[in-house]
């Protein structure tokens, strides 16, 4: 006797509902970046929403003038003070951009890739990431160890981690209790040459005393 197993095919309309909460979903979680990164910066925000307030009540010539002033601001402010606009700005979309780029979008998959998970009981658990220090050459990554880890767990990993994560060098330390701070070195700072001042008055040639 032979047993026949049939398929029943799937509802379109279940097909239909599972997509439709699949995109809410992500709409979502888009609204949500955008909302975190307009709290994070307001310098930038706040002239987009003036933009659209003032297109909606007062139409698009008020909408391009929000624009040019606002424009106008962001480069006055980029000549008057170079150092705060790279505080405020450039440096804080950088690191963001970056952590979110190198670290955080594949630490799970990496973290499994470098054996650093442990798995009990048909659960996976993850070293936590604790936060990210970008520098010019060397990332600073601090790390929440698992327990049953140990120092040598992260020592004899480096080079692998090195890999992983696209860097040319890393070194593992213990910093505190349970916890390994990960040096990334993306690039040589002493690579980029030098801009030394100009002194005045400098040094001269004395014919008489050669």
């Amino acid at each position: 006797m032979t047993n026949k197993t049939t398929h029943k095919p799937n509802d379109p309309f279940d097909l239909l509902g599972l997509a439709v909460l699949n995109l809410g979903g992500w709409l979502i979680i888009a609204v949500g970046v955008i909302v975190w990164w307009a709290l994070l910066f307001p310098m930038v925000s706040a002239p987009i929403v003036l933009t659209v307030i003032a297109g909606v009540f007062f139409g698009p010539v008020a909408a391009a003038v929000v624009v040019g002033v606002s424009a106008a601001g962001m480069v006055l402010w980029r000549r008057r003070s170079p150092e705060t606009f790279e505080r405020w700005v450039s440096r804080r979309a950088r690191t963001r951009f970056l952590t979110w780029l190198r670290y955080r979008r594949r630490w799970t998959r990496l973290m499994a890739a470098c054996h650093l998970t442990v798995t009990t009981d048909d659960r996976t658990a993850v070293p936590r990431l604790l936060g990210v220090q970008i520098g010019d050459s060397v990332d600073r990554v601090r790390v929440r160890m698992l327990p049953g880890h140990c120092p040598a767990d992260w020592e004899n990993r480096t080079d692998h981690l090195a890999h992983a994560f696209g860097a040319q060098e890393c070194r593992a330390t213990i910093t505190g209790p349970a916890t390994v701070e990960l040096a990334f070195r993306h690039g040589d700072s002493l690579a980029d040459p030098i801009a030394l001042p100009h002194i005045e008055g400098g040094l001269s040639w004395n014919k008489d005393a050669a």
